[in-house]
């Protein structure tokens, strides 16, 4: 597998990563030990986790298989801190909190440091220098390596990443973790701009559209999918309207005329991106995982990349686009 720099820093990862959020939760402990076995043999280094999926069954499950394949220091671990599902207060940026989860986090994972550690999402509650003061305390004690942040907007990012460039000695922002595919643009906008000029690496989750983009959804609704399912149907169905359908068709189109499969050319597509640095691959079985891990190969002619970035191009205007940002 290609390597790319993770960002402004000096780690260098495979330009896809492998995620581990159905990991003790719909991916068993065998399951996901080929998973991980598939992924390494494919040249696959970048692993993410956090410490709210499957409850922490994922990190300990991660921990537990890494410990067995003796490769910790052949792969770079990424995990997260702040969400807290459960209760009012959905995110905790605070000092004690995110510091007892990093605790909680190296126990899990079996590890004495953490490669790149992400602040889940923003947190309106904690002032952003409070929660920035204590991850340079966790970098300076050696238990992170570098830092990122997740699901932030423009400003935020903007700000949290400005913040610690000014003073020497913080701990930079190195990355940014998006939700971003073909049928979710939107951090074009304001995100890829402020990453690319504060030297942020992206790293997407969800690149396949929530599972839209495979087409698997074209015809009907598999009973076994998440569109299928109650309880999670509606975090499909934003990506079946009209929008959507044309630029799965569009995807299914080129695969055809390709010969590979709808999720090789969505995922080529948002390799290659401007500032990305390595889609996150969330699939829940191994086939899945072989299935994506196949565009690693798959190089996709100028003429169909124009196509497919035409038809699914987000609505841009002021003050991110138009006049005012002209050069």
């Amino acid at each position: 597998m290609e390597k790319r720099p993770l960002g402004r820093s000096g780690v260098w990862v495979g330009r896809f990563g492998l995620g581990t959020m159905t990991w003790g939760r719909g991916t068993d402990e065998y399951e996901a030990r080929d998973q991980l076995a598939v992924f390494l043999d494919a040249g696959g280094t970048l692993i993410d986790t956090a410490d709210v999926y499957a409850d922490g069954a994922s990190e300990t499950l991660l921990g537990e298989l890494l410990a067995e394949f003796g490769v910790r220091d052949q792969v770079v671990i990424a995990t997260k801190a702040v969400s807290t599902p459960g209760v009012d207060r959905k995110f905790n940026a605070s000092r004690g909190h995110i510091r007892t989860a990093l605790e909680t986090s190296l126990r899990r994972l079996r590890t004495d440091h953490i490669d790149l550690w992400q602040m889940h999402a923003w947190d309106p509650s904690t002032p952003m220098d409070e929660t920035l003061a204590a991850i340079d305390d966790a970098v300076h004690s050696g238990k992170v390596r570098y830092v990122g942040v997740s699901n932030y907007s423009g400003w935020q990012v903007a700000r949290a990443a400005t913040w610690q460039r000014a003073v020497p000695g913080r701990a930079p922002i190195v990355t940014a973790q998006m939700e971003y595919s073909l049928l979710e643009r939107g951090i074009e906008r304001e995100i890829v701009p402020a990453a690319q000029t504060l030297g942020l690496g992206i790293l997407p989750w969800s690149p396949l559209g929530r599972g839209v983009l495979t087409g698997k959804y074209r015809h009907s609704t598999p009973s076994d999918s998440r569109g299928g399912n109650a309880d999670t149907a509606g975090w499909i169905q934003i990506y079946l309207e009209d929008r959507g359908r044309r630029i799965v068709d569009a995807v299914a189109t080129a695969a055809e005329g390709l010969g590979a499969s709808p999720t090789e050319v969505a995922l080529a597509w948002l390799r290659d991106r401007p500032g990305v640095v390595a889609p996150i691959l969330g699939a829940r079985t191994n086939n899945q995982l072989l299935a994506a891990l196949a565009s690693e190969e798959l190089e996709l002619p100028e003429e169909i990349t124009r196509a497919l970035d035409e038809i699914s191009a987000p609505p841009m205007g002021y003050p991110e686009a138009g006049w005012a940002q002209r050069r």
